[in-house]
């Protein structure tokens, strides 16, 4: 998986540009994102890993991706003759990582004991925005095996503020 990444970085890189130049990251956004799909499809997978000539692949990307503009064909198609179509979905999560730091935007997950209510969302995303500085999207999930508290994570960051995390820092802090 890291050499797609690798391979996806400047073809990501090249496509988060264009989109920023002709204003069009969230089309470019959706494009890329249909398109990873229709290279995760089972079918597609099995037809890129058979030696189909490249032009062939490509008419058959842009045939399923009829709402592709001229560019975005061109781009299926380059990514066709340079054999990288596996790529797509790598391709894509590197476009939406450059399109979230253009847009100073980070992600959270937040996993607590219960479910959450609207008003404890919003008051966790003021003071993370706050925090970090920038736009705050809350993915939430409930994890019954937690007793209370709750568990943040943005990127590298992890604020820990479950029973079981504070139980372990005051263990830390017994023993040191």
């Amino acid at each position: 998986m890291s050499d797609l990444t690798t391979i996806a970085r400047p073809y990501a890189k090249a496509a988060f540009e264009f989109a920023v130049e002709k204003e069009a990251l969230g089309q470019w956004s959706e494009m890329l994102s249909f398109a990873a799909e229709v290279a995760k499809n089972d079918s597609v997978v099995s037809l890129l890993n058979k030696s189909v000539a490249s032009d062939q692949l490509a008419e058959i990307f842009v045939s399923i991706c009829t709402e592709f503009d001229e560019h975005g064909q061109n781009f299926i198609r380059v990514l066709a003759e340079n054999g990288r179509l596996k790529a797509l979905p790598e391709i894509c999560e590197e476009f939406l990582i450059l399109k979230k730091e253009l847009e100073n935007q980070v992600d959270v997950t937040v996993t607590s004991a219960k479910e959450l209510t609207e008003a404890q969302c919003a008051d966790i995303v003021s003071k993370l925005e706050q925090r970090l500085e920038r736009k705050v999207k809350l993915n939430c999930s409930v994890d019954e095996t937690l007793l209370s508290g709750v568990i943040i994570r943005a990127g590298d960051l992890i604020i820990d503020n479950s029973t079981r995390g504070r139980l372990n820092r005051l263990s830390d802090a017994l023993m040191s």
